[in-house]
């Protein structure tokens, strides 16, 4: 694969990335750490540049976490579907024989009741 180089800015400062990937999407990630870490220094004229980086790092982190826990759910609930489906194509499988079955004693017993109608 071909390796990229870009120039970023983040938080005001450049950094140089490169990536074997999608150089837009790189871009792109950059520009929300960049618009996150932004938002959270002018809340907060105080913070260094580092300490907005942490406080961006945890949100990103939090989202993250939240995401996969959601994922997860997500998850069980399709393999709870896909229990119940599995439940269900066995219950009318089940019952398609059944009913095979009852159709068969059905026309046996229809075959002998009209032998009796001809004794």
């Amino acid at each position: 694969m071909e390796v990229s180089r870009i120039r970023v800015r983040i938080g005001g400062a450049d950094y140089h990335l490169t990536t074997d990937g999608d150089v837009a999407y790189l871009r792109n990630i950059a520009g929300e750490v960049d618009s996150v870490m932004t938002s959270i220094m002018k809340e907060s004229y105080k913070l260094s540049t580092a300490q907005a980086a942490v406080l961006t790092s945890l949100q990103f982190a939090d989202e993250m976490h939240k995401a996969e826990d959601k994922s997860l759910t997500i998850r069980k609930e399709i393999q709870a579907y896909m229990e119940d489906a599995s439940r269900a194509k066995t219950e009318a499988e089940i019952a398609r024989r059944e009913v095979e079955r009852l159709n068969k004693e059905i026309a046996s017993l229809k075959n002998e009741l009209s032998r009796y109608k001809y004794e």
